[in-house]
């Protein structure tokens, strides 16, 4: 059985009367990608952001790779990697200075010339952060995370926004990266997205887990109470039909 390297149990997070996380518990094995879906205002984001370090529990407790973070939020900062969003860039500098500079916060010595090839950049290399397409931007901040090399990877709707062939090949990349053993947790408000991507996925609703398991083992938990389609599913999407159509490669602004 694999490794776990996410333990979360009976976390709470309130604010004032209001409470957002409501006693949730799961375990997140090393090497998988990890879901973490719900609808907006569920909670999802909180519970991330806690385990990132970046927000404080009300209690509750969280182990990752065998720290306890509220012993060792330092260390935990040290084997996460977590998608920044467009505030967290300054949009003057090109992609080798946010590189070098992220380099020198981690005190690590990277190639960033290698690290934009990962992420399909390196003729970017010289642009500005604020010349980039949505799909680039998105595609740079994944390759912020993996700088300081690490364990697990937090990416919160990695996806949103980007046209048919921009998502496809963030695919790609989220697969990629796992296949070197990194873990994965995301969350996103796509659901072929997360059926694709996750081995496991939690559906967080009101502040607490309803469901935890296999997208394919949730479907069929579905299909066996009876549940059908109102309509006839088909072998593909309008998705694949655009893909199909314009090509898989990346149209560049």
């Amino acid at each position: 059985m694999a490794k776990t390297i996410i333990q979360v149990k009976d976390l709470h997070k309130s604010y004032n009367d209001f409470e957002a996380v409501k006693g949730i518990s799961f375990d997140v094995y090393e090497g998988e990608i990890f879901g973490l879906l719900g609808p907006n205002g569920a909670g999802k984001s909180t519970t991330l952001e806690i385990i990132e370090t970046l927000r404080k529990k009300t209690s509750g407790s969280i182990l990752v790779d065998g720290l306890n973070l509220d012993n060792d939020p330092n260390e935990i900062k040290k084997i996460i990697g977590v998608q920044l969003q467009a505030s967290g860039f300054y949009p003057g500098l090109n992609l080798i200075e946010l590189i070098n500079l992220f380099a020198g916060l981690y005190n690590e010595v990277v190639d960033p010339m290698e690290l934009l090839e990962k992420v399909n950049l390196k003729d970017k290399a010289k642009a500005k952060y604020k010349e980039l397409s949505g799909g680039q931007k998105q595609r740079f901040s994944i390759a912020t995370t993996l700088i300081n090399k690490p364990k697990i990877i937090f990416l919160d709707e990695p996806t949103t926004g980007l046209d048919p062939q921009a998502r496809r090949n963030l695919w790609d990349l989220i697969l990629d990266i796992r296949k070197q053993g990194t873990t994965l947790i995301i969350t996103t408000h796509y659901m072929d997205e997360a059926e694709v991507l996750c081995d496991r996925v939690a559906i967080i609703d009101n502040g607490k887990i309803i469901a935890i398991d296999s997208p394919a083992k949730l479907i069929d938990d579905l299909v066996d109470t009876g549940f059908e389609r109102p309509v006839q599913v088909k072998k593909a999407n309008l998705e694949d039909v655009f893909i199909n159509l314009t090509g898989y490669s990346i149209r560049e602004d």
